[in-house]
């Protein structure tokens, strides 16, 4: 009796998108019985001062000097350029990953990150790894750090990233639109009266979903202050992700601003949780970060959005693509983003438009149906 492929989901912690589009693809290939399916974080098998470049530099930039990130995506933005300097960096920084691989032998590697998308490519290449290989692409453009030269299929968002990676030299026959994987709870349908009587919400107020993304990074507790001297009688939920300092600030202005007419409270603080797509299915709005894996979430739903302060770089060209498609609209100036919000809420046919755009974008099986396609490459 033949044995079950198996199959290795690769993420890395710099992000939490990219760790959440593993889990996705786990549920959706351990769903299946055809497979043993495991993840790893490539972070866990890196040396410390990479997991300090890859992790805490990343948030201080985006923190503290976004407008660098953005000129440090642009520059590196070049197609097959340093790709031996960076692999000899990263295979210095990766043994204990590259002598996991080479014990492990799996049948197919999903990788969620470049990082171990990278290592993978160069063991096909030097036949130390006899696995095909897969990647994700989390954003919705294609950064030239994906591009690998031993990768037997991407998964991309957009049929716009297909048309990009054939021009650059991959062949078109290995490229799949997708979408980016999103947890399969997500292809659910959910009745929202339901839902928000689950949650605790109010039954006919307008619901705006505020996240600050799975860091907390972002000026959420400023915009919640500024949608609430509004004085609208919309419920806010405000999601701060893993940041307990961000939940106690929120939850103090929860205490001052009151309730809406029917008694219901007007900001209701959430840490980290795991009901975001019961969430989603309850609001009227997202607003938020546009990262990869919040905004696929999101149009998993069906769900609009207002979108703050993209950072530059893969946010800015996530935003792009939202914003062509009609699905978000951008706030690009902070003081005037809940007058825009606003504005927006007050206009019933243009989010009823945003909605529809929203969910005809949204591929809530992504993750099940890259899972069926992936593991035909082990047929």
């Amino acid at each position: 009796m033949k044995s079950k492929p198996r199959v290795l989901l690769l993420s890395a912690s710099s992000g939490a998108g990219h760790v959440r589009a593993a889990q996705a693809l786990e549920k959706a290939f351990d769903a299946r019985g055809d497979c043993v399916v495991e993840q790893i974080d490539a972070m866990e098998y890196a040396s410390k001062l990479f997991q300090r470049i890859y992790d805490k530099t990343y948030i201080s930039i985006v923190r503290r000097a976004p407008n660098l990130m953005g000129v440090l995506y642009d520059r590196t933005d070049q197609p097959w350029q340093r790709m031996k300097r960076r692999l000899v960096f990263d295979r210095l920084n990766t043994a204990p990953m590259v002598r996991l691989l080479k014990r492990v032998q799996p049948d197919l590697c999903v990788s969620t990150h470049f990082l171990p998308a990278e290592i993978i490519a160069w063991l096909i290449a030097k036949k130390k790894l006899s696995a095909k290989s897969a990647i994700v692409v989390t954003d919705y453009d294609v950064h030239a750090i994906w591009l690998c030269k031993t990768v037997h299929r991407y998964y991309v968002a957009l049929d716009e990233s297909v048309e990009y990676l054939a021009q650059v030299g991959v062949p078109r026959e290995i490229i799949r639109t997708a979408g980016i994987p999103v947890d399969p709870v997500f292809a659910t349908a959910l009745d929202r009266a339901e839902v928000r009587r689950k949650l605790g919400l109010d039954s006919v107020a307008t619901v705006l979903l505020v996240a600050a993304g799975g860091y907390g990074v972002g000026p959420m507790e400023q915009l919640v202050s500024a949608l609430l001297n509004l004085k609208q009688g919309w419920q806010i939920v405000a999601i701060a992700g893993k940041s307990e300092k961000l939940r106690r600030r929120v939850e103090k202005l929860a205490e001052k601003s009151g309730t809406l007419q029917s008694g219901a409270k007007r900001l209701i603080a959430v840490g980290f949780t795991q009901e975001m797509d019961r969430y989603m299915a309850a609001a009227d709005l997202l607003v938020g970060k546009a990262g990869g894996l919040t905004t696929s979430e999101a149009l998993a739903r069906g769900l609009p959005m207002a979108l703050i302060e993209p950072i530059p770089g893969q946010e800015e060209r996530n935003a792009d693509h939202l914003l062509e498609e009609g699905a978000a609209i951008r706030c690009n100036n902070f003081p005037a983003a809940a007058w825009k919000i606003a504005r927006l809420l007050d206009d019933s046919r243009r989010l009823a438009k945003m909605r529809e755009a929203a969910r005809i974008l949204g591929r809530p099986n992504a993750a099940a149906d890259i899972a069926e396609d992936a593991l035909r490459l082990v047929d």
